[in-house]
């Protein structure tokens, strides 16, 4: 069996060394280290990891926004991302898991955690910390309750995304108040939620609606009806 190929994208020399010291006595092959996101994505485009490790406390951008790049990536293999990270707040998680991350691991686990998470990774399951499982759990949850929008768009190809992958009712407040003009901090006063849960809300609007940024999710939201 052909051992696991494994990327790092961590800035901390240390724990970048440390890490990969670990996983070769493992078995796990390194194939790649970068200490920044941009360099990171580039390794991984071009060399086809079984799995990506990524940091969220990049200096060039965060994890986050690093993951959600990486599943973008062209090509029939999609990376598998498992995050590696200090943060544990409700808020990170469910934007790491929201952005496509298949797997999320506390840096202060121990390694056969961490080895046990980079297998089911690579295999193609997720892999949830102890730590941060009652956050996820939750909002499982909370989903399993939610009621979704149907709309009647009126253009086919914003109808056939929505079929899809429809709004939920607090995702079309949160995208009416950004049509409206209205910043996060304000649509968090004005909707009694938190920054974090309305930027949370605000990736899931971006991903439902296949938008690069908030004006083209506004304007998509204008076209189709969504918004009036």
């Amino acid at each position: 069996m052909s051992p696991i190929r494994v990327v790092l994208i961590e800035d901390h020399d240390l724990t970048r060394v440390g890490m990969k010291i670990t996983l070769q006595q493992q078995g796990i092959e390194v194939i790649g280290e970068a200490t920044t996101g941009a360099e990171g994505i580039n390794l991984v485009e071009s060399l086809q990891p079984d799995v990506v490790i990524v940091d969220l406390g990049l200096p060039d951008t965060d994890g986050v926004e690093v993951t959600k790049r990486l599943k973008g990536l062209p090509g029939e293999k999609v990376p598998r991302v498992l995050i590696l990270t200090l943060t544990d707040t409700e808020e990170t998680v469910l934007a790491a898991f929201a952005a496509g991350a298949d797997s999320y691991c506390i840096k202060d686990t121990s390694s056969e955690n961490l080895l046990q998470a980079i297998k089911q990774t690579a295999e193609g399951n997720s892999w949830v910390d102890p730590a941060i499982a009652s956050i996820v759990l939750n909002q499982v949850r909370k989903a399993a309750d939610v009621k979704t929008v149907q709309i009647d768009a009126s253009d086919p190809e914003y109808k056939q995304i929505l079929a899809s992958t429809p709004l939920t009712e607090r995702e079309l407040e949160v995208l009416t108040e950004i049509v409206n003009g209205y910043s996060n901090a304000q649509i968090a006063e004005r909707l009694y939620i938190t920054v974090g849960t309305v930027k949370t809300h605000v990736r899931n609007i971006l991903n439902k609606l296949c938008a690069d940024d908030r004006t083209q999710a506004a304007v998509r939201a204008l076209r189709s009806g969504l918004v009036k």
